[in-house]
């Protein structure tokens, strides 16, 4: 009997495999037009957390288990990401994976929430709660976490095909195991734990090829600024040493809201996996009255 469990050549120990499945177990809930995978953990007001290209729902479980006893947290693997069912476009919008998000809640009787979109996940969210979207009324408070601003914009347009290039032929050099292998550190800093660095492996190693691309799609046409400010209080935070979305990107995005940006101390892009105890404490200031 082994005591990690395997994807391609990235390990994780077998307790923390336990763990996941027994503190954040998965379920796949369905919507008119195929599956959503999730998981969730705790009781009380929603937090809906959205993970970036590189990452899944599993991502969230620190998070969660922290949060149990003041707020319901649910983690969607996004369309083609787990078992979640791909969108029909090969060159989806913000806007499809947002009416995906609608069916998700609209499935899930959520009536109320918390919206936090980490990466890439923050151009979902923040369509989702532009003003006339018809999820704004549903979203309490926006939390953007290390937001990626997408090369959607006219003035990106020489970035916008250098990135699809680079991203497409990056995976059809190095896989999904190789990208694991080689990309997955630029995601935490070096203040990181060999777990923390065990988990953004992991979460790297099990994404699906079709939805990876179809994420590529989202990253190269999204813009994340034309959908600000939202309609809703927001906060904007990101790793003091974020080295994919660096602070001074993510102080734009602040400003385009009109709130300070929160800078987290001493970690990386994957901010919430570094350090869960601190994004934990402010999502538990968003649930207070």
């Amino acid at each position: 009997m082994t005591n990690t469990y395997t994807v391609g050549i990235q390990s994780l120990p077998q307790s923390a495999v336990t763990r996941l499945d027994a503190r954040f177990p998965v379920r796949n809930v369905p919507v008119s037009d195929g599956l959503v995978s999730v998981r969730e953990c705790g009781a009380g007001p929603v937090v809906v957390c959205l993970h970036g290209i590189g990452s899944g729902a599993a991502s969230w479980l620190e998070t969660a288990v922290l949060l149990a006893s003041d707020a319901r947290l649910i983690a969607w693997d996004a369309p083609g990401y787990g078992k979640s069912t791909p969108l029909m476009s090969e060159v989806p919008t913000a806007a499809d994976y947002a009416q995906r998000l609608h069916a998700l809640l609209d499935a899930m009787e959520i009536d109320s929430c918390v919206l936090l979109g980490h990466s890439l996940g923050a151009l979902t969210a923040a369509f989702s709660a532009r003003a006339g979207s018809p999820l704004a009324a549903r979203i309490k408070w926006l939390v953007l976490l290390d937001p990626t601003g997408g090369y959607g914009s006219p003035a990106r347009a020489e970035a916008r095909q250098r990135v699809h290039a680079e991203r497409l032929d990056r995976l059809a050099t190095l896989g999904i195991a190789g990208m694991a292998a080689q990309r997955s550190s630029r995601l935490v800093s070096e203040n990181a734990s060999e777990l923390a660095r065990q988990w953004v492996r992991w979460n790297m190693s099990r994404l699906n090829d079709h939805g990876y691309r179809q994420a590529i799609e989202l990253l190269c046409g999204g813009d994340l600024l034309a959908d600000l400010p939202p309609a809703m209080p927001v906060r904007v935070a990101c790793g003091s040493l974020d080295v994919v979305t660096p602070p001074a990107w993510c102080d734009e995005v602040a400003r385009k809201c009109g709130v300070p940006l929160e800078l987290i101390a001493d970690t990386g892009h994957a901010s919430y996996v570094e350090k869960p105890a601190l994004v934990a404490a402010m999502l538990r200031e968003t649930l207070t009255p």
